[in-house]
């Protein structure tokens, strides 16, 4: 009686009008657990109340953050040696996914007038972790920015070392990180933006080799898990433990810059550290 006269809607009804709302219309951010509608986030895909930045594809960051973009090494991808069923799937749902090959987007870039070398690690490539194609690619990647005297900005954003790979994987930290030093070697600048999450072999090697290294906000950043070292030392870390900010404060990191204003930093970074501005020819 009290329903129809004020013509609320019966429970079936409500059910059906939630079922008809679209999935991903509200957001929750894991950070500040604040909700608000997705559209909020806007092209970066930003918590509006703590700058968070939420996870994205290669591809998107390429887009936000560069002036222009080009793909090096597009057909790289997992070694056909590996047929293991499961790991197979993975790769084949993680192409589909992000767009990509391989766990990390390369090519060249600009910012400015200013162009870059550019590696781009995909949290949604089997974790954006590192495999035997994964670190072959960053390897051209600073070689050929070395041949061309080129800077390079890597964004990490990975969980480590890929398991599957086993040997493979872990080899990838050395290669890496001579690329790297013959990169620095040339003379040559070299950023790190660290996102999240990185982790494991990735912070362990090239991702704490920059000469300037950024972080986002609330970024998780880390060698082990947080359950591993619980285990390890039979205590619970800090809340805040492994965050970007508390890294930070330990010396790891130079500055923590919000994804809207990545490209202006990295293009004021770059244009400090061209040689035409250091030696002021």
């Amino acid at each position: 009686m009290l329903r129809s006269r004020f013509n609320m809607p019966s429970h079936e009804e409500l059910v059906k009008r939630m079922d008809a709302i679209p999935d991903h219309v509200l957001r929750e951010c894991p950070i500040c657990h604040s909700t608000f509608f997705s559209l909020r986030a806007g092209s970066s895909k930003t918590c509006p109340n703590c700058g968070y930045g939420f996870r994205i594809t290669a591809k998107r960051r390429a887009k936000i953050t560069f002036d222009s973009f080009k793909e090096i090494d597009a057909q790289m991808t997992v070694p056909k040696q590996y047929t293991d069923e499961k790991y197979v799937a993975k790769v084949k749902k993680a192409k589909k996914v992000t767009g990509i090959n391989e766990s990390v987007l390369t090519g060249i870039g600009t910012l400015g007038q200013q162009q870059v070398g550019v590696g781009i690690m995909d949290p949604f490539f089997v974790m954006g972790s590192l495999g035997s194609a994964t670190g072959e690619k960053i390897t051209r990647l600073f070689e050929e920015a070395t041949r061309k005297k080129l800077p390079v900005v890597m964004f990490t954003a990975s969980g480590g070392a890929r398991m599957q790979e086993g040997i493979h994987s872990l080899m990838q930290m050395a290669k890496v990180s001579g690329a790297v030093e013959e990169h620095s070697r040339a003379g040559l600048f070299y950023v790190v933006v660290l996102c999240d999450p990185t982790t494991g072999g990735v912070t362990a090697s090239f991702a704490m080799q920059g000469d300037v290294i950024l972080a986002e906000p609330h970024a998780l950043v880390g060698f082990a898990g947080r359950r591993v070292i619980e285990q390890t030392i039979m205590q619970k870390p800090p809340k805040d433990f492994q965050s970007a900010e508390t890294v930070m404060k330990h010396g790891f990191i130079d500055a923590i810059v919000p994804r809207k204003e990545m490209n202006q930093t990295l293009t004021r970074l770059i244009s400090l550290h061209t040689k035409e501005n250091v030696y002021g020819k």
